[in-house]
């Protein structure tokens, strides 16, 4: 059983990722989908209580993000893998500014997340953490995390 968190500023390419490598395997739980705090966290005890593998797919900025997680998973005996997506900035909002509808959002969550990003470390409790690039052809760079990163 794994819980998947991502980790990285709106437009890293964390969906994208989600869809290429875990979409056949892990429930999404993504709190611009479900719209509250509320849902994703039923969502996510429901797939605890299930032992179904499961991806957060939000921007987790600070370790306290990401403790909400954790937690409960490491407690129901889930592997916890992280996946910090590293993104530029300018990079970010060129893609954001490509988007369409909804997926779009104003500059202002992008810089705000980059303002709160904190590094992760595996003493949060990850028992892996991997670094994620995008590759510039469509697909990403995966490497292991080293916490002197």
């Amino acid at each position: 059983m794994t819980a998947i968190i991502f980790i990285g500023i709106p437009a890293a390419g964390k969906s994208t990722f989600y869809r290429q490598r875990f979409f056949d395997t892990h429930i999404r739980i993504n709190l611009d989908m479900l719209k509250s705090r509320h849902r994703e966290k039923l969502l996510l005890h429901a797939c605890i209580a299930a032992k179904q593998p499961f991806v957060i797919d939000n921007t987790n900025a600070s370790a306290a993000e990401r403790k909400r997680f954790i937690t409960p998973a490491r407690e129901a005996g889930f592997r916890v893998i992280g996946y910090y997506f590293s993104s530029r900035v300018e990079e970010a909002l060129e893609r954001n500014r490509q988007r369409q509808g909804k997926a779009r959002i104003a500059d202002k969550g992008v810089l705000g997340a980059a303002g709160r990003l904190e590094l992760p470390s595996l003493a949060e409790g990850f028992d892996e953490l991997w670094y994620v690039r995008m590759d510039g052809m469509g697909g990403f760079c995966v490497e292991e995390w080293t916490d002197e990163i």
